[in-house]
């Protein structure tokens, strides 16, 4: 464990010193891997750790960017607090969800039905509503500067992008080594025995949710303040949604390490293949490889890559008696 502990201080030192020799196309690549590795280390706390399967993480990215955004626009908020705002009214939004989905029993594709139906609500809502925009979505002034959480550069958006992987890594970590996590895995395993040995599986779960929204939200803020423009058919899509859960999927659901090791493996080549082809003469080829990778991803390999790894590196990483 010690070595394994190293090595990470390693490769996070790299990371830290990397901006140096990156141009700034390849550092924007490595902002979208932090980025979506974070998101779906947010999903991997509720799906990875409980076994519900959510497919409308979209709506919380888009309550925390537009609600951030709109305390911006109307009172001059500091995105730096509206984020916690945004994030405690998605964590709030999860706990309706999480009520409907967890005390009246609907598990599989139920709850997942459920998850969907709210985030196209969202969708609609954000849609129709000329304070946020409605279909042309909002436009963010560019004032760069720390306290509008804009800058000039992709430098500052790389460290940022960065500090929000690492939080959620130690989040992650401390809630599966923790009395907390023992119980979620009980409850993905077996629910019905968790509850025989008095776990109060309905407790865990909506905090669970709860947990997974609010950090979410975070990263709907983030994204608003680097791209300038929020969009309901981007940032509250199914699309989105999707791309969030890929990356814990491909990695490995319930694991630490999953969501940032999938995120390597489907960002980098994504965003290669689609410059490279678009130079070429071959737009939207791009999305055909990448289908097809992940066909073979998981077909491959049906539990994500870690687990694999773990298997492979488990002997160099065991720390000898």
């Amino acid at each position: 464990m010690k070595r394994l502990y190293l090595l990470l201080a390693v490769i996070l030192g790299i990371l830290l010193f990397l901006p140096n020799v990156l141009s700034n196309y390849w550092m924007e690549i490595f902002i979208l891997i932090f980025f979506y590795a974070y998101l779906g280390q947010c999903w991997n706390i509720l799906t990875g750790y409980t076994g519900s399967i959510s497919l409308g993480h979209a709506l919380y990215v888009g309550i925390g960017a537009y609600t951030s955004t709109r305390l911006a626009i109307v009172f001059g908020l500091t995105p730096w607090v509206g984020m916690f705002i945004g994030a405690i009214l998605a964590m709030g939004v999860g706990l309706i969800i999480g009520f409907l989905g967890f005390r009246f029993g609907l598990k599989g594709v139920y709850f997942v039905l459920i998850t969907i139906s709210f985030a196209e609500i969202g969708r609609l809502i954000a849609l129709h509503m000329d304070s946020l925009g409605s279909f042309m979505g909002l436009f963010i002034d560019f004032k760069p500067g720390f306290w509008n959480m804009q800058f000039k550069g992709n430098l500052p958006y790389y460290y940022i992008s960065l500090g929000l992987l690492l939080f959620s890594m130690i989040v992650v970590r401390i809630l599966e080594t923790s009395k907390i996590g023992r119980y979620l895995v009980a409850i993905r395993e077996d629910e019905e025995a968790a509850e025989s040995l008095g776990v109060n599986t309905f407790k865990y779960k909506m905090w669970a949710i709860a947990l997974s929204a609010f950090m979410t939200a975070l990263g709907g803020t983030f994204d608003a303040n680097r791209i300038f423009h929020l969009s309901p058919d981007r940032v509250m899509s199914m699309a989105l949604s999707i791309e969030i859960i890929l990356r814990p999927i491909i990695g490995g659901m319930g694991t630490v390490l999953g969501p940032i090791v999938g995120s390597f493996l489907i960002t980098l080549p994504a965003e290669w293949t689609r410059a490279y082809l678009s130079e070429v003469g071959r737009p939207g080829l791009h999305m055909v490889i990448y289908g097809f990778v992940l066909i073979l991803a998981v077909f491959f390999f049906p539990r994500g890559i870690m687990p694999y790894l773990t298997r492979i590196f488990k002997p160099f990483f065991k720390d000898k008696e």
